[in-house]
């Protein structure tokens, strides 16, 4: 298993949720990405897409207005 880390921290959507796109497709199942994003948009859009595709998502608050989106490839 592998982990990747995105920083899309200073980027307004859709960029990060287009790089998250991008990265995970190069991902085998099983891996996991992390997203670093401090726009609380992307922090919606990004673990909504990636529920939606089937992924396992956790979001995790690591300062006031930063978040890290863990999303694991489930398929």
């Amino acid at each position: 298993m592998k982990e990747e880390v995105l920083d899309c921290n200073g980027e307004a959507c859709p960029v990060p949720l287009v790089k998250a796109q991008n990265k995970l497709k190069e991902l085998e199942v099983g891996d996991v990405l992390v997203v670093q994003v401090d726009h609380s948009c992307a922090m919606k859009n990004v673990p909504e897409w990636a529920r939606k595709e089937g992924h396992n998502v956790e979001i995790e608050e690591v300062d006031d207005g930063e978040w890290e989106i863990v999303i694991q490839k489930a398929k």
